[in-house]
C-alpha cells in the first residue's frame, strides 16, 4: 500500500518543493491536486504532469492517482480526455471525478440512471487511455455517498476502468462500516481516503441533531486498527490518499501534517509486522 498525500492543502508548492516535502515527511509521493491554481492544473496537464511524474521518479517518489476539479464529472468536459491523455503519457493510472449531488426531492433512481450514463461515457474514455476513473465516497448529499449507494453507481462497469474511492472518515458521517463498505465495492476497490472525522451532538430546539468535523487522525472517530486490518486481510495494494483537511492555523498546517503522516506510517509498519 502505497502512503501518499493529497497535495490539495499544498497549493503553494512547486514540484520540486513537493518532492522535498515528501522526503522529509517519509511518504511514497502525491494524490496530486490537478486544479485551476495549482503548479499541474487542466491547462498545463499535458506537458507538465509527465515532467511532475518524472521529476518525482527521479526522488523515488510517484503519482499512483490525480483527482481532478471538482466539476469534472462529464466524460465530454472539454478537459476530461486531454486529462486522460496526459494521465497515460505520465503513467499515472487513476484519476479522483467530481460529485454528483443529491436532492432528496428528486427520483434517486433517475439520478442513478444519469449517473451510470455519465460512468458509461467514462469507462470508454478510461479504456481509450487506460487508465481508471474512480468515484468517491463522500457524505453531504453526494451521489455514492458510501458504499452501498456506490454500487447502485458501479455494479456491472468493468473494474480495469471505473472504480471506487472510498473514505473512511466520510463512511463514519454516513454510519456505514469500512469493512462492510469493503465487502460491497470489493471488486473495484481501486483507492482509499485517510481523513478523521469527529461527530458531536448539537442542540436543535428540543432535540438534537449532528455536527461533525475533520480532524487529526486518531482524534477523531474512525477505527484505524480496523481499516488497516481490512486492508491486508483482503491485500488491498492500491494508494491510501492522507488528506489533512483538518482545520488549523497556516502556521501550524505543517506541523499537523507531518503528524499525520507519521501516524499513517505508523500504521501501515503496524500492520506490516503482524503479516511477518
Amino acid at each position: 500500500m502505497k502512503l501518499v498525500m493529497f497535495s490539495k492543502m499544498l497549493k503553494e508548492k512547486s514540484v520540486e518543493e513537493l518532492a522535498e516535502l515528501a522526503q522529509e515527511l517519509g511518504i511514497d509521493g502525491y494524490d496530486l491536486a490537478v486544479r485551476t491554481g495549482y503548479p499541474v492544473n487542466p491547462d498545463n496537464a499535458a506537458t507538465a504532469l509527465p515532467e511532475a511524474a518524472h521529476r518525482l521518479a527521479s526522488a523515488g517518489l510517484s503519482i499512483p492517482m490525480v483527482t481532478a476539479n471538482t466539476d469534472l464529472l462529464m466524460p465530454d468536459h472539454p478537459t476530461a480526455e486531454p486529462l486522460l491523455g496526459a494521465m497515460d503519457a505520465a503513467d499515472v493510472r487513476r484519476l479522483k471525478l467530481g460529485y454528483f449531488k443529491l436532492d432528496p426531492a428528486t427520483d434517486y433512481w433517475a439520478e442513478v440512471d444519469r449517473c451510470r450514463l455519465a460512468l458509461d461515457g467514462w469507462a470508454k474514455l478510461a479504456e481509450k487511455h487506460n487508465v481508471k476513473v474512480c468515484y468517491h465516497t463522500h457524505s453531504n448529499r453526494c451521489m455514492g455517498l458510501n458504499a452501498g449507494m456506490l454500487a447502485h453507481l458501479l455494479r456491472g462497469f468493468d473494474p480495469r476502468h471505473v472504480g471506487a474511492y472510498l473514505d473512511a472518515g466520510h463512511l463514519v458521517a454516513e454510519g456505514e462500516e469500512f469493512a462492510v463498505a469493503v465487502a460491497i465495492v470489493k471488486e473495484h476497490l481501486a483507492m482509499v481516503a485517510l481523513k478523521d472525522f469527529l461527530l458531536e451532538r448539537t442542540e436543535r430546539g428540543d432535540h438534537g441533531s449532528v455536527s461533525r468535523d475533520v480532524v487529526e487522525a486518531g482524534v477523531g472517530m474512525v477505527d484505524w486498527t480496523a481499516v488497516f486490518a481490512e486492508l491486508v486481510r483482503i491485500d488491498f495494494d492500491g494508494p491510501l490518499s492522507i488528506h489533512c483537511e483538518f482545520h488549523v492555523s497556516e502556521d501550524d498546517f505543517m506541523a499537523a501534517a507531518a503528524r499525520e503522516a507519521a501516524f499513517f506510517l505508523g500504521m501501515r509498519e503496524r500492520v506490516g509486522e503482524s503479516r511477518n
